[in-house]
Protein backbone atom coordinates (compact mmCIF):
# COMPACT_ATOMS: atom_id res chain seq x y z
CA UNK A 1 0.00 0.00 0.00
CA UNK A 2 1.14 3.52 -0.77
CA UNK A 3 2.04 5.61 2.31
CA UNK A 4 -0.12 8.52 1.09
CA UNK A 5 -3.31 6.49 1.27
CA UNK A 6 -6.15 8.31 -0.50
CA UNK A 7 -8.91 7.56 2.03
CA UNK A 8 -11.59 9.77 0.50
CA UNK A 9 -11.01 8.45 -3.02
CA UNK A 10 -11.21 4.84 -1.87
CA UNK A 11 -14.24 5.55 0.32
CA UNK A 12 -16.23 7.28 -2.43
CA UNK A 13 -15.48 4.44 -4.86
CA UNK A 14 -16.71 1.81 -2.38
CA UNK A 15 -19.69 4.00 -1.46
CA UNK A 16 -20.82 4.28 -5.07
CA UNK A 17 -20.50 0.53 -5.56
CA UNK A 18 -22.43 -0.50 -2.46
CA UNK A 19 -25.00 2.26 -2.87
CA UNK A 20 -25.34 1.55 -6.57
CA UNK A 21 -26.04 -2.13 -5.99
CA UNK A 22 -28.67 -1.32 -3.37
CA UNK A 23 -30.36 1.25 -5.58
CA UNK A 24 -30.23 -0.99 -8.64
CA UNK A 25 -31.64 -4.17 -7.09
CA UNK A 26 -34.05 -2.65 -4.58
CA UNK A 27 -35.22 -0.10 -7.16
CA UNK A 28 -35.72 -2.71 -9.87
CA UNK A 29 -37.64 -5.01 -7.50
CA UNK A 30 -39.82 -2.15 -6.29
CA UNK A 31 -40.68 -0.95 -9.80
CA UNK A 32 -41.39 -4.49 -10.97
CA UNK A 33 -43.48 -5.75 -8.05
CA UNK A 34 -44.95 -2.57 -6.59
CA UNK A 35 -45.62 -0.59 -9.77
CA UNK A 36 -45.56 -2.46 -13.08
CA UNK A 37 -46.76 -5.95 -12.02
CA UNK A 38 -48.51 -4.90 -8.81
CA UNK A 39 -51.89 -6.22 -9.91
CA UNK A 40 -50.79 -9.06 -12.19
CA UNK A 41 -48.65 -10.71 -9.51
CA UNK A 42 -50.80 -9.83 -6.50
CA UNK A 43 -51.53 -13.54 -5.92
CA UNK A 44 -47.92 -13.88 -4.77
CA UNK A 45 -48.14 -10.97 -2.31
CA UNK A 46 -47.51 -12.24 1.21
CA UNK A 47 -49.45 -9.56 3.06
CA UNK A 48 -52.36 -8.09 1.09
CA UNK A 49 -51.67 -4.50 2.10
CA UNK A 50 -48.83 -2.36 0.77
CA UNK A 51 -46.44 -0.22 2.83
CA UNK A 52 -47.17 3.51 2.90
CA UNK A 53 -44.96 6.31 1.66
CA UNK A 54 -43.82 7.06 5.22
CA UNK A 55 -42.56 3.50 5.57
CA UNK A 56 -40.75 3.64 2.24
CA UNK A 57 -39.02 6.93 3.10
CA UNK A 58 -37.87 5.56 6.45
CA UNK A 59 -36.52 2.39 4.82
CA UNK A 60 -34.54 4.36 2.22
CA UNK A 61 -33.19 6.80 4.84
CA UNK A 62 -31.86 4.10 7.17
CA UNK A 63 -30.59 2.01 4.25
CA UNK A 64 -28.43 4.88 3.05
CA UNK A 65 -27.06 5.36 6.57
CA UNK A 66 -26.17 1.67 6.49
CA UNK A 67 -24.49 2.08 3.11
CA UNK A 68 -22.31 4.87 4.52
CA UNK A 69 -21.26 2.65 7.42
CA UNK A 70 -20.67 -0.36 5.18
CA UNK A 71 -18.53 1.74 2.85
CA UNK A 72 -16.43 3.11 5.73
CA UNK A 73 -15.76 -0.36 7.17
CA UNK A 74 -15.07 -1.96 3.79
CA UNK A 75 -12.66 0.83 2.87
CA UNK A 76 -10.79 0.54 6.18
CA UNK A 77 -10.55 -3.25 6.17
CA UNK A 78 -9.79 -3.73 2.48
CA UNK A 79 -7.56 -0.75 1.72
CA UNK A 80 -6.19 1.07 4.77
CA UNK A 81 -2.41 0.46 5.06
CA UNK A 82 -2.56 -0.04 8.84
CA UNK A 83 -5.28 -2.72 8.61
CA UNK A 84 -4.71 -4.43 5.25
CA UNK A 85 -1.54 -6.28 6.46
CA UNK A 86 -3.63 -8.03 9.14
CA UNK A 87 -5.88 -9.56 6.50
CA UNK A 88 -5.29 -12.72 4.47
CA UNK A 89 -6.33 -11.13 1.19
CA UNK A 90 -4.78 -12.81 -1.82
CA UNK A 91 -3.10 -10.87 -4.62
CA UNK A 92 -4.45 -13.20 -7.30
CA UNK A 93 -7.75 -15.16 -7.39
CA UNK A 94 -5.91 -18.37 -8.36
CA UNK A 95 -3.25 -18.03 -5.67
CA UNK A 96 -4.58 -21.14 -3.90
CA UNK A 97 -5.99 -22.74 -7.02
CA UNK A 98 -9.35 -22.44 -8.72
CA UNK A 99 -10.89 -25.31 -6.74
CA UNK A 100 -10.32 -23.35 -3.53
CA UNK A 101 -11.52 -20.14 -5.17
CA UNK A 102 -14.95 -21.59 -5.97
CA UNK A 103 -15.21 -23.91 -2.95
CA UNK A 104 -14.89 -21.05 -0.49
CA UNK A 105 -18.14 -19.38 -1.62
CA UNK A 106 -20.51 -21.90 0.03
CA UNK A 107 -18.29 -21.76 3.12
CA UNK A 108 -18.79 -17.99 3.27
CA UNK A 109 -22.56 -18.40 2.96
CA UNK A 110 -22.80 -20.98 5.74
CA UNK A 111 -20.52 -18.95 8.05
CA UNK A 112 -22.45 -15.76 7.36
CA UNK A 113 -25.75 -17.53 7.96
CA UNK A 114 -24.54 -18.69 11.38
CA UNK A 115 -23.15 -15.24 12.22
CA UNK A 116 -26.40 -13.56 11.16
CA UNK A 117 -28.60 -15.97 13.10
CA UNK A 118 -26.85 -15.41 16.42
CA UNK A 119 -26.39 -11.67 15.89
CA UNK A 120 -30.09 -11.47 15.04
CA UNK A 121 -31.02 -13.41 18.18
CA UNK A 122 -28.91 -10.96 20.18
CA UNK A 123 -30.74 -8.03 18.56
CA UNK A 124 -34.00 -9.43 19.93
CA UNK A 125 -32.82 -9.26 23.53
CA UNK A 126 -34.91 -6.54 25.24
CA UNK A 127 -32.24 -3.81 25.46
CA UNK A 128 -30.88 -4.31 21.93
CA UNK A 129 -34.36 -4.53 20.48
CA UNK A 130 -35.59 -1.35 22.14
CA UNK A 131 -32.47 0.71 21.41
CA UNK A 132 -31.32 -0.73 18.09
CA UNK A 133 -33.27 -3.43 16.25
CA UNK A 134 -36.65 -1.74 16.59
CA UNK A 135 -35.68 0.50 13.65
CA UNK A 136 -35.68 -2.47 11.30
CA UNK A 137 -38.90 -3.86 12.78
CA UNK A 138 -40.81 -0.69 12.13
CA UNK A 139 -41.26 -2.31 8.73
CA UNK A 140 -43.92 -4.81 9.75
CA UNK A 141 -44.78 -5.17 6.07
CA UNK A 142 -41.36 -4.61 4.44
CA UNK A 143 -40.61 -3.52 0.90
CA UNK A 144 -37.39 -4.13 -1.08
CA UNK A 145 -36.10 -0.79 0.25
CA UNK A 146 -35.94 -2.32 3.75
CA UNK A 147 -33.02 -4.54 2.74
CA UNK A 148 -30.47 -2.32 4.52
CA UNK A 149 -32.82 -0.37 6.82
CA UNK A 150 -30.80 -0.82 10.02
CA UNK A 151 -29.99 1.35 12.99
CA UNK A 152 -26.33 2.49 12.64
CA UNK A 153 -25.22 0.21 15.48
CA UNK A 154 -26.91 -2.76 13.84
CA UNK A 155 -25.26 -1.83 10.54
CA UNK A 156 -21.88 -2.12 12.28
CA UNK A 157 -22.81 -5.56 13.58
CA UNK A 158 -23.99 -6.62 10.11
CA UNK A 159 -20.75 -5.59 8.39
CA UNK A 160 -18.73 -7.11 11.24
CA UNK A 161 -18.65 -10.35 9.28
CA UNK A 162 -16.24 -8.77 6.78
CA UNK A 163 -13.15 -8.44 9.03
CA UNK A 164 -13.82 -11.95 10.35
CA UNK A 165 -13.83 -13.27 6.80
CA UNK A 166 -10.75 -11.51 5.44
CA UNK A 167 -8.71 -12.02 8.61
CA UNK A 168 -9.71 -15.64 9.01
CA UNK A 169 -9.76 -17.00 5.45
CA UNK A 170 -7.52 -16.51 2.42
CA UNK A 171 -9.79 -14.50 0.13
CA UNK A 172 -9.42 -12.44 -3.02
CA UNK A 173 -11.14 -9.08 -3.31
CA UNK A 174 -13.47 -10.62 -5.91
CA UNK A 175 -14.77 -12.95 -3.17
CA UNK A 176 -15.78 -9.88 -1.17
CA UNK A 177 -17.39 -8.19 -4.19
CA UNK A 178 -19.41 -11.27 -5.13
CA UNK A 179 -20.33 -11.95 -1.49
CA UNK A 180 -21.77 -8.44 -1.04
CA UNK A 181 -23.53 -8.77 -4.39
CA UNK A 182 -25.24 -11.99 -3.36
CA UNK A 183 -26.05 -10.55 0.07
CA UNK A 184 -27.93 -7.54 -1.30
CA UNK A 185 -29.78 -9.64 -3.88
CA UNK A 186 -30.96 -12.09 -1.22
CA UNK A 187 -31.74 -9.30 1.23
CA UNK A 188 -33.93 -7.60 -1.38
CA UNK A 189 -35.69 -10.91 -2.03
CA UNK A 190 -36.14 -11.51 1.71
CA UNK A 191 -37.85 -8.14 2.11
CA UNK A 192 -39.66 -8.26 -1.22
CA UNK A 193 -43.12 -8.82 0.23
CA UNK A 194 -43.77 -11.39 -2.50
CA UNK A 195 -42.93 -15.09 -2.50
CA UNK A 196 -41.11 -16.21 -5.63
CA UNK A 197 -40.37 -19.84 -4.79
CA UNK A 198 -43.09 -22.29 -5.89
CA UNK A 199 -44.72 -24.37 -3.17
CA UNK A 200 -43.28 -27.53 -4.70
CA UNK A 201 -39.74 -26.28 -4.04
CA UNK A 202 -40.44 -25.05 -0.51
CA UNK A 203 -41.86 -28.45 0.42
CA UNK A 204 -39.04 -30.40 -1.23
CA UNK A 205 -36.15 -32.03 0.62
CA UNK A 206 -33.70 -29.24 -0.23
CA UNK A 207 -36.16 -26.37 -0.36
CA UNK A 208 -37.33 -27.00 3.19
CA UNK A 209 -33.91 -25.78 4.39
CA UNK A 210 -33.99 -22.52 2.41
CA UNK A 211 -35.03 -19.27 4.06
CA UNK A 212 -37.73 -17.77 1.85
CA UNK A 213 -39.27 -14.33 1.61
CA UNK A 214 -42.33 -15.78 3.34
CA UNK A 215 -40.24 -16.91 6.32
CA UNK A 216 -38.64 -13.51 6.78
CA UNK A 217 -41.87 -11.62 6.16
CA UNK A 218 -43.49 -13.59 8.96
CA UNK A 219 -40.62 -12.55 11.22
CA UNK A 220 -41.33 -8.89 10.45
CA UNK A 221 -45.04 -9.40 11.02
CA UNK A 222 -44.79 -11.31 14.31
CA UNK A 223 -41.35 -10.19 15.59
CA UNK A 224 -40.22 -13.59 16.87
CA UNK A 225 -38.84 -16.74 15.24
CA UNK A 226 -37.31 -17.22 11.79
CA UNK A 227 -34.02 -15.50 12.57
CA UNK A 228 -31.99 -17.01 9.72
CA UNK A 229 -30.72 -15.32 6.58
CA UNK A 230 -30.08 -17.79 3.75
CA UNK A 231 -31.02 -21.10 5.34
CA UNK A 232 -33.30 -22.56 8.03
CA UNK A 233 -30.58 -24.71 9.58
CA UNK A 234 -30.17 -22.75 12.81
CA UNK A 235 -33.90 -22.04 13.16
CA UNK A 236 -34.60 -25.77 12.96
CA UNK A 237 -31.77 -26.72 15.33
CA UNK A 238 -32.66 -24.04 17.90
CA UNK A 239 -36.43 -24.53 17.68
CA UNK A 240 -37.12 -20.99 16.45
CA UNK A 241 -38.76 -21.88 13.14
CA UNK A 242 -42.34 -20.65 13.14
CA UNK A 243 -44.70 -23.40 11.87
CA UNK A 244 -46.95 -20.96 10.00
CA UNK A 245 -44.03 -20.07 7.75
CA UNK A 246 -44.21 -23.56 6.30
CA UNK A 247 -47.34 -22.53 4.39
CA UNK A 248 -46.04 -20.14 1.72
CA UNK A 249 -48.46 -18.07 -0.29
CA UNK A 250 -46.71 -18.83 -3.57
CA UNK A 251 -48.59 -21.00 -6.04
CA UNK A 252 -47.13 -23.85 -8.12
Amino acid sequence: MEPNFAWWEAFTTVLWRIGGRYTLFAGFAFLLFYVWKRSAWFSRKIQPRFPGSKDLKREVFYSFLTILIFAAVVTAVMFHPSIRPWTRLMDSPDQRGWIYYFAVFPILLFLHDAYFYWAHRMMHLPWFYKKVHRVHHQSTNPSPWAAYAFHPWEALVEVGILPLFVMGLPLHKSHVVLFFLFMIVYNVYGHLGYELYPSSFVKSRWGSWVNTSRHHNLHHERFIGNYGLYFLIWDRWMGTLKPASEAPVSKP
